[in-house]
């Protein structure tokens, strides 16, 4: 695994393919666009806009010079019908994320949030608290002050290859679809990246985006296998404890690399030496079009080795629906084992994202949970959220 890492990171400095970036539907670029960048929006709304002007001008001439950022908080707020737990939670996160054009190809991208919970269990672990092995809240936990982006990009002249080196969250570019984002799409972790891959918490490494062709691409990464952004460490690579990826996937266009998209992601994670966390190693497989810029159907399947992922096997398949608005509808469904439970667990999420303005979305959803896997007694859970985001 290592080899085809260096290999593809070679590739990406030689130049040879052309380009390719690593900024998902999660990622700080991408939370910077007040649409999606394909369809032609209708806000219903000018708000935050309306209320205070001379903040956004402000913010735009920053812009003109190069220096681009945001201040948004999201709320979430989940009840559920489980026989065991607490029965409901709630968190919020406060973000403060940009970038910075600092040359002409290269770039410094930061972000700082504060995650905090109202409630005893916090909406990321509701549904393990009700007796299923199911993230129902992904992202909303009580983690306190992270420093989750710190990273400087480099790309070709020709758009051969991107480049990224610092504090990186290899959720933004591992294994995602355009339904991907938890603060703007699905809530559960079955239909964010794939629940069998165990993806370490934001730390210090290194990832690379290669095109191959017209359509073919390959993204590889290297990071700290034990990251902790409460307290960011900058040993990882002498101690020897990584997480691995390699993607090779297909687009229809590199306008569109994450709403066409098919791709295979192969992944290897180190045990750590104090033993908290085994050996874990597996693939990945994503497929997901959007057709007439309005509906997103997508399939996903994974697989891992190991005991540290959330599920051993999972099979994800839904579809999206994009509005005027840019508004956004999901709907999907997972299967799931877990290794050394007994039995199959099966998971439905629909939402609605109202996107009132650019500023202001409130998005309601409903899980519906079937034989949860700790929770035997209990025949399903039903869970019920609302997320708000308001950006400044």
């Amino acid at each position: 695994m290592i080899r085809l890492l260096v290999a593809a990171l070679s590739i990406a400095f030689a130049g040879v393919a052309s380009a390719q970036g690593l900024s998902g539907p999660s990622s700080v670029e991408a939370d910077l666009e007040p649409g999606d960048g394909l369809t032609d929006p209708q806000y219903r709304s000018d708000f935050p806009l309306n209320i205070v002007p001379g903040w956004f001008q402000w913010k735009d001439q920053l812009a003109e010079n190069g220096f681009r950022f945001s201040i948004d908080y999201l709320a979430l707020g989940q009840t559920t019908n489980a026989d065991l737990g607490t029965g409901e939670a709630a968190s919020g996160i406060a973000r403060f994320y940009g970038s910075w054009q600092a040359t002409e190809r290269g770039s410094l991208t930061f972000k700082i949030e504060d995650r905090h919970s109202y409630t005893d269990v916090a909406p990321q672990f509701l549904g393990l608290d009700g007796g299923a092995i199911s993230i129902t809240g992904t992202a909303f936990n009580d983690n306190g002050l992270l420093l989750t982006n710190l990273f400087w990009t480099q790309r070709a002249e020709n758009g051969a290859w991107t480049l990224q080196v610092g504090q990186i969250d290899v959720t933004d570019f591992v294994d995602i679809y355009g339904l991907v984002s938890p603060y703007s799409g699905f809530q559960n972790l079955s239909f964010n990246t794939n629940p069998t891959i165990n993806t370490p918490s934001q730390g210090l490494g290194i990832a690379g985006g290669v095109k191959l062709s017209e359509n073919f691409y390959a993204v590889a990464s290297v990071s700290d296998a034990n990251a902790d952004p409460s307290d960011p460490n900058f040993d990882v690579f002498s101690d020897g404890n990584l997480f691995k990826s390699l993607e090779l996937g297909y687009t229809s266009g590199f306008d569109r690399v994450y709403f066409d998209n098919i791709h295979l992601t192969l992944w290897h994670a180190d045990a750590a030496d104090d033993g908290s966390r085994p050996e874990d190693y597996g693939a990945a497989f994503s497929a997901a079009w959007f057709v007439n810029n309005k509906w997103m159907p997508f399939f996903r399947a994974g697989a891992s080795k190991g005991t540290a992922a959330l599920y051993d096997r999972s099979v994800s398949a839904g579809l999206g629906y994009y509005g005027r608005n840019t508004d956004l509808a999901g709907l999907g469904l997972n299967w799931a084992e877990a290794r050394g439970v007994d039995g199959d667990q099966f998971t439905l999420e629909a939402f609605y994202r109202f996107s009132i303005s650019p500023g202001l979305q409130i998005t309601p959803s409903i899980q519906f949970i079937s034989d949860p896997l700790l929770n035997p007694t209990q025949g399903n859970i039903t869970l019920f959220g609302v997320r708000t985001r308001i950006v400044f």
